[in-house]
């Protein structure tokens, strides 16, 4: 990851400057909350996506480009907010949650101030174009998200199903991320398409190795079995429901619903899942998605900047966290 932030380390250095701009605030307690956002940044993937697909077009990065960035980065982190507090957590990132220091009703609003200064940061600056292509996104990450939430309910997702919420829940905004930065370089909708195309395939490669991660690794270590506990259908208990005899199914099924909380029923699922194949599947199809992506990547002539977005692709199927 560091060699590929070498090739865009001057363009990084000015986007945390102008994101770091783009939250301040005149309330005190929101400023310190901004504050404490901007200190705790993850590997910032999104920025880098737009900020790579911008300069594989130009090598003139426009005030647009390091806006559409901070629009992306603007919109996950108020999605990441809110999430926490749907989902009563209390740490991000291996730091606590705003929701766990500053409680539910503030976690909320700033989650809310997020995203008004997202919006009106594109709006004051005529980014017309870049708000749609991240409103679009944030709208299906909303519907995956409630798709999910429903489906989970009845423990009846298939395999089509799986991917239409990994690709709007997931997949939409690093889609996005990469065609708001291919737009504001090249102004070409052919080639923005192209690119959202790209980061879409980036998108669901990257989920799914998130989902393979519950199984374990020989580097992970010990299986962490949390999808299990939360209900949640990923590609390898779906592949291996699929193709369980109606006794195991059942008993799969069974453990899930009802003893999803009993680590030792939760082994037992992924010991079945692991036998059945299941594994070996999900990873064949992630790396179907990587090279889906990389045959559009490498429709573009080649350059040290397609090699970043190529080493930043392999990131997300390769990485150990």
């Amino acid at each position: 990851m560091d060699e590929i932030k070498n090739l865009i380390s001057k363009e990084l250095r000015d986007f945390e400057s102008k994101f770091s701009d783009a939250v301040k605030s005149n309330v005190a307690l929101l400023d310190r909350i901004m504050h404490y956002i901007v200190k705790r940044k993850g590997k910032q993937m999104r920025p880098m996506f737009v900020l790579l697909s911008a300069r594989l077009f130009s090598n003139d990065i426009q005030e647009s480009t390091y806006r559409a960035a901070a629009l992306v980065e603007l919109l996950h982190t108020a999605t990441l907010v809110h999430d926490d507090v749907v989902d009563d957590a209390n740490e991000r990132r291996g730091f606590f949650s705003i929701n766990a220091l500053w409680k539910n009703k503030i976690a909320v609003l700033v989650g809310d101030y997020l995203l008004s200064k997202g919006l009106l940061l594109s709006l004051n600056n005529n980014d017309f174009r870049a708000l749609q292509i991240l409103s679009q996104a944030v709208k299906e990450m909303s519907e995956g998200e409630l798709l999910q939430i429903e489906k989970t309910r009845k423990l009846n997702i298939k395999e089509d199903i799986y991917f239409e919420i990994i690709r709007r829940k997931t997949a939409s905004l690093l889609a996005a991320a990469c065609a708001a930065g291919a737009w504001s370089t090249s102004n070409d909708e052919d080639t923005t398409e192209k690119m959202r195309l790209f980061g879409e395939k980036v998108g669901v490669a990257f989920q799914i190795k998130d989902d393979l991660f519950d199984y374990g690794s020989e580097k992970i270590g010990k299986p962490t079995g949390i999808d299990i506990r939360e209900k949640k259908m990923t590609l390898p208990l779906i592949y291996t429901l699929e193709h369980a005899t109606p006794e195991v199914r059942r008993k799969i099924i069974n453990i899930v619903k009802n003893h999803n909380t009993d680590k030792a029923r939760v082994e037992e699922v992924i010991t079945l899942v692991k036998a059945s194949g299941g594994i070996e599947y999900t990873q064949k199809k992630m790396f179907e998605y990587r090279d889906e992506a990389m045959a559009i990547l490498h429709s573009f002539p080649d350059s040290n900047i397609r090699q970043g977005l190529e080493s930043m692709v392999r990131y997300t199927t390769d990485r150990n966290f």
